[in-house]
């Protein structure tokens, strides 16, 4: 008769009985269900702290036409022009430019008329673009946001080459202001508060600030 080393059985041993443990610590995870490695029956999650948002009225106004803009592009040397929302790039539909997403034909919605309630933009093509834009942002930072540094290509790749060629260029500066400029504490991104972002004070006739 072959014997099994005892170096072996003891191994063996041992993983049974680790095994044992820890199916009896899951158990205690369990919520009483019986069955050790089914979930509690509720989860009491905390209230996390809330953040702040970017301008809606500004991005609309001032942000999303630079997505239509036909922009010089600098891939490798190979220089050509294209447009962020262009085919192959970021269009919703058929672009590959990763989770960030542009609808070229969204329309821009009138932030000051009563009818056009939060929930009302909220369901608007234009907002969606808002909300995929400020989503490449770190709001308040600029410099840390990847919708300045892929295009810059500031130690980030950007399947999409070089677009501006430095901070200095004007689209930038709208990009820059827009991060810098998030709605007071408390407030959402419909705050009346930003319209001082326009000069005059206009979100619909205002001319877009950068400094």
């Amino acid at each position: 008769m072959t014997r099994t080393p005892w170096r072996q059985r003891w191994r063996a041993i041992a993983v049974q009985g680790g095994l044992l443990i820890g199916l009896t610590t899951l158990g205690g995870c369990g919520g009483g269900t019986g069955n050790p490695l089914d979930n509690p029956p509720q989860v009491n999650n905390t209230a996390g702290a809330t953040g702040q948002s970017l301008s809606y009225a500004y991005f609309q106004r001032c942000v999303f036409p630079i997505f239509l803009q036909p922009l010089q592009i600098n891939l490798n040397g190979v220089v050509s022009t294209n447009t962020c929302a262009g085919a192959g790039c970021h269009n919703n539909a058929t672009g590959t430019g990763g989770a960030f997403r542009v609808i070229p034909t969204a329309q821009a919605v009138d932030v000051t008329k009563p009818s056009n309630t939060p929930d009302v933009i909220r369901a608007s093509d234009m907002y969606k673009n808002f909300y995929s834009a400020q989503g490449e942002v770190v709001i308040g930072s600029p410099l840390q946001s990847r919708l300045v540094d892929k295009p810059l290509l500031l130690g980030v790749l950007h399947g999409g080459g070089l677009v501006f060629a430095s901070e200095q260029d004007p689209n930038v500066k709208l990009f820059e202001y827009w991060i810098s400029h998030p709605t007071p504490s408390g407030q959402d991104e419909f705050s009346t508060a930003n319209y001082s972002m326009f000069t005059p004070a206009d979100p619909v006739a205002g001319a877009c600030n950068t400094n």
